[in-house]
């Protein structure tokens, strides 16, 4: 049986880098985008050449919970069985304490935990014993921080949740972590000023911000290392060291 991976938000900054480290394991992928086709569809090609993998891409925005559906029927209509689900997609609000309004937090609690609860809900029987679910965290679920409020607390959510869903996939044979990555070079951080990432780099042991690819290397082995169930795995280069 062929191995497969579904990686959602697998066309952009980690999750590209994800999809990479997957199909070059040996894997084929289906990985989702929430908007840019063109850019997605570069990627999976960029993918397919250099790996030899088959990549299907598919539109489906964790923002909203029909996607969902989408990504059932698109596993279903291929009859595909997955030995890996990873979840990198999630949203960010940076509202401060007194202006978070009900739909803003309800949108980042929607897309970070509701909707990897309902996907694996919906998915749980195509994924085979022995497989790995792998949840996003992040160093923000860990630290309190006073941006992103709404962020910090799902990400922690999802922390938690990881733990909880061991429980549920245990029968299984199915094993679920986390990965909480610190400052990563993508363009979440591309609008930072310089002194803003100075600030955060001299909270770094490392003195700098991640390369995706070193990322992903941790993704990959929360996939591949059959004895690692529960985890919450930071990777943040030392963050708050001082």
């Amino acid at each position: 049986m062929g191995r497969h991976a579904l990686v959602v938000g697998g066309t952009r900054g980690i999750g590209a880098a994800v999809s990479r480290a997957l199909a070059a394991s040996g894997r084929d992928l289906v990985v989702t985008f929430a908007s840019d086709e063109e850019s997605a569809t570069r990627i999976g090609e960029d993918i397919r050449r250099s790996s030899g993998r088959t990549v299907h891409t598919l539109r489906a925005d964790v923002a909203d919970l029909a996607s969902v559906g989408l990504i059932e029927e698109f596993l279903a209509k291929d009859d595909i069985s997955l030995d890996a689900v990873v979840i990198v997609a999630g949203v960010t609000s940076r509202q401060a304490f007194g202006s978070i309004q009900t739909d803003d937090w309800n949108a980042v609690l929607t897309a970070n935990v509701t909707f990897p609860v309902m996907l694996l809900q919906a998915i749980a029987d195509r994924i085979q014993a022995g497989g790995a679910v792998v949840l996003t965290g992040s160093s923000m679920g860990i630290h309190p921080h006073s941006v992103s409020l709404a962020y910090g607390v799902t990400k922690a959510a999802v922390h938690a949740l990881a733990g909880n869903l061991v429980k549920v996939f245990a029968p299984r044979g199915i094993r679920v972590n986390a990965i909480a990555p610190g400052f990563v070079e993508t363009d979440w951080h591309a609008t930072k000023t310089e002194e803003h990432r100075r600030s955060i780099e001299g909270k770094i042991a490392l003195g700098r911000f991640a390369d995706p690819d070193e990322i992903a290397a941790a993704y990959l082995m929360a996939v591949d290392n059959p004895y690692l169930n529960g985890a919450v795995i930071p990777i943040d280069g030392g963050y708050s060291y001082r």
